[in-house]
């Protein structure tokens, strides 16, 4: 049987709907995400963590779901707001329905919503917070109050990573690359990593190791790293003071670094730049990014709320590629070190593989970090 769920804005909106998850309340930031595919990837993507996740895509789930396609062990998202959701699944790989899924995560979803009015809203008017409660929870009244105070909270206790606590080797078991003869030590400063980015590094040939966000400076030099890669991640860049100040020490050493995401946000703000943060964020699979030097353009997965600001760029730095939705950066190198860092998500899960190819600007750089010449361009 149907219970009914409404959806609560911060702007008085209110929409009504079906639950689709467990029973309950939830309040986050919404962000719209508009992949046509990749659900899954997309709901366990750690870099969600604090927000309700809308998509624009009016009908999800006709795949099911599976533990291969998994970022993480959880969904980190707030909650899930979806046009149409499927609760019959149509995959080979398939183990459970989207629904299911959900509800054995303990995820609080609406369906039956007008999500492109959703998409207009923020568009319009920018990122705000919401509140999803189902049948007996729903008092518009208390979810006001709730917004409120979970804005508060995030406003004086910002997400700090939500990675490793520990440093660890990173092993996945039955890994089909767990053979693969392992050349480079990467080190990775966890705030949030998807999987598949661990995978792509294994694949090449890489040991890795996790490090928490505010690891000193020299326990990370006595891991003696190949590179250095900074991690995707929830949050306000500006919020990771003590992983900004060690960054800016290791760059006096001739180790790579590679950033992603929350971590190409985090580099720039080691070398002096300053971030702002955007009216509604990029978040998707199907954004145009240039690279400024070949012109070469390229389809990409995007998920972050913060970007460069252009008026704050070094003299160190140079930009490689900019977004042709809204010409933000979406990529940059240094000029006397071999590091450099991207916006989106190379990994390229949802989709596309595009973008891939910086794992292998990264895997050159730890081969030849000792003969670095500042590259004239980039893919």
């Amino acid at each position: 049987m149907k219970q009914l769920a409404h959806l609560v804005l911060e702007d008085g909106t209110i929409f009504q709907g079906i639950t689709a998850g467990v029973e309950g309340e939830t309040v986050g930031e919404i962000v719209f995400n508009t992949a046509m595919t990749g659900y899954q990837e997309i709901l366990t993507d750690p870099s969600y963590s604090g927000q309700i996740i809308s998509f624009t895509c009016p009908h999800i789930g006709n795949v099911g779901t599976n533990k291969i396609d998994e970022e993480s062990d959880k969904i980190y998202a707030n909650g899930i707001i979806v046009r149409s959701i499927s609760y019959q699944d149509s995959n080979f790989r398939s183990t459970e329905n989207l629904s299911q899924y959900i509800k054995k995560k303990n995820i609080i979803a609406i369906t039956d919503v007008d999500t492109r009015k959703i998409t207009h809203i923020l568009r319009k008017y920018g990122s705000q917070y919401g509140c999803i409660q189902s049948a007996k929870y729903m008092n518009i009244q208390n979810a006001f109050k709730k917004i409120e105070i979970n804005k508060n909270i995030k406003k004086n206790n910002p997400i700090i990573s939500i990675g490793t606590k520990n440093i660890k080797k990173w092993n996945i078991e039955n890994s089909q690359y767990k053979y693969t003869k392992k050349i480079f030590h990467v080190i990775v400063f966890d705030f949030g990593i998807k999987t598949s980015i661990l995978n792509i590094l294994e694949a090449k040939g890489c040991k890795i190791t996790l490090i928490p966000f505010d690891t000193p400076i020299n326990i990370i030099l006595s891991l003696k790293p190949s590179g250095i890669l900074l991690s995707n991640g929830p949050g306000d860049p500006r919020s990771y003071y003590t992983a900004i100040k060690n960054i800016k020490k290791l760059l006096n050493f001739s180790i790579p670094i590679f950033g992603i995401c929350l971590g190409h946000q985090i580099l720039a703000l080691s070398l002096g730049s300053k971030i702002i943060k955007m009216k509604f964020g990029h978040h998707g699979s199907n954004h145009p990014v240039q690279n400024i030097q070949t012109k070469r353009v390229f389809i990409t997965t995007q998920n972050h709320n913060f970007v460069i600001d252009p008026k704050t760029i070094q003299k160190n730095m140079l930009i490689t590629h900019i977004s042709l939705f809204d010409k933000t950066i979406q990529g940059i190198t240094l000029k006397n070190h071999p590091s450099f860092s991207f916006q989106g998500h190379p990994e390229s899960n949802p989709g596309t593989h595009d973008i891939q190819k910086l794992f292998d600007i990264f895997i050159n750089n730890m081969k030849n970090k000792e003969k670095f010449i500042c590259p004239k361009e980039t893919i």
